[in-house]
């Protein structure tokens, strides 16, 4: 037994010396091959700077477009909110000449104030009439009289965002006429001639009848955007729900509120941002009048511009805008992601 033994101790000894004779081996370089790196596939190698450096040079043209077309404007527009610039002659510094002048402008508080009528007849209507009839196309006539209807219904919504703005303001200025308009004509028909009225020349009537008209055009959106959300809810949440003797307004504010929430913050932010900088139904049916009762910011800051060819204060009016639709947007993101934070933690 101690000669077996010592054969073996022998010939491993000598097994021992043999693979520390081969090149690369022994315990450097044992080292090296715990410590090397895995080889690149042979495409990685193929992308230009090698490794995920390369990407960037896809994002190159991204970025110059959106330079060319939203940055340098939007650094010349803010460079000339500091000067006095009508457009012709070269613009001389003013300094903050504008922006004292804007904050003591009637005008602009006025056109501010008609954004935040805008604002509940573009946001806050459009969103709640579109979660309702988004839950009851979805989960009523969906599921009662098939998908075909429901995508129709779906369609008639939207189609008042796909008219260009001139042949809607044409429609609907042919509707609010104050004579032989559609409205009026219809009152008379009624027996309510006495409701006839000049809806789009009266500054009592001028901006509901704005409202109005808005809240007609923007529905359509939420309701697309909350109709694709509700494709990810499990339709077996409803049926159980039903089972548990749950009604349908129990189910919408259960199941659908909350699951499609981040498709609402979204529509929110969105339609805010379009209310904000509303300009092509103001423009094409009462260009801010009578008086300034529908002025908008935006249009102000483009009668400015073009009609009193006060560039400079135009361009002050424009950038306040950007600022508060800046800031508007960083307080819903940070809500957003403040309730999902808080959703996570339960």
């Amino acid at each position: 037994m101690t000669s077996l033994d010592t054969k073996e101790a022998r010939e491993t000894r000598e097994g021992r010396r043999a693979t520390s004779a081969l090149p690369g081996s022994g315990p450097r370089a044992a080292r090296a091959a715990r410590t090397a790196r895995p080889a690149r596939p042979a495409e990685e190698s193929l992308l230009p700077g090698s490794g995920r450096r390369g990407f960037w040079l896809y994002l190159v043209p991204g970025f110059a477009l959106f330079a060319v077309v939203v940055l340098v404007p939007l650094v010349w527009n803010v460079y000339l909110s500091f000067t006095d610039y009508r457009g012709i002659r070269p613009p001389t510094w003013a300094g903050l000449d504008n922006w004292r002048e804007l904050m003591a402008d009637e005008r602009f508080w006025t056109s501010f104030l008609n954004s935040v009528f805008l604002i509940l007849a573009m946001v806050v209507v459009p969103t709640l009439l579109g979660l309702l009839l988004a839950a009851m196309l979805f989960d009523l006539i969906g599921r009662k009289f098939g998908g075909r209807l429901a995508s129709f219904l779906r369609a008639t919504y939207y189609l008042p965002q796909i008219l260009p703005v001139a042949i809607a303001a044409i429609v609907i200025g042919w509707i609010l006429r104050p004579e032989n308009g559609a409205l009026n004509s219809v009152l008379d028909a009624v027996g309510l001639g006495a409701l006839q009225h000049n809806w789009l020349g009266s500054p009592d009537t001028a901006l509901l009848s704005i409202m109005v008209v808005m809240v007609w055009v923007q529905l359509g959106y939420p309701v697309v955007i909350f109709m694709a959300a509700l494709q990810r809810v499990d339709p077996e949440l409803y049926e159980a729900a039903e089972l548990d003797g749950a009604g349908w307004f129990q189910r919408f504010r259960a199941i659908t509120v909350s699951i499609i929430r981040p498709e609402i913050f979204v529509v929110v932010l969105t339609c805010t941002i379009a209310a904000l900088k509303v300009f092509g139904p103001i423009y094409a049916l009462t260009r801010g009048g009578p008086g300034d009762s529908t002025i908008v910011p935006s249009y102000y800051a483009y009668s400015e511009f073009f009609q009193s060819q006060q560039v400079g204060y135009g361009a002050t009016i424009a950038t306040a805008l950007t600022l508060v639709i800046v800031v508007i947007t960083i307080f819903f993101i940070q809500a957003q992601n403040r309730v999902e934070r808080a959703e996570r933690g339960r």
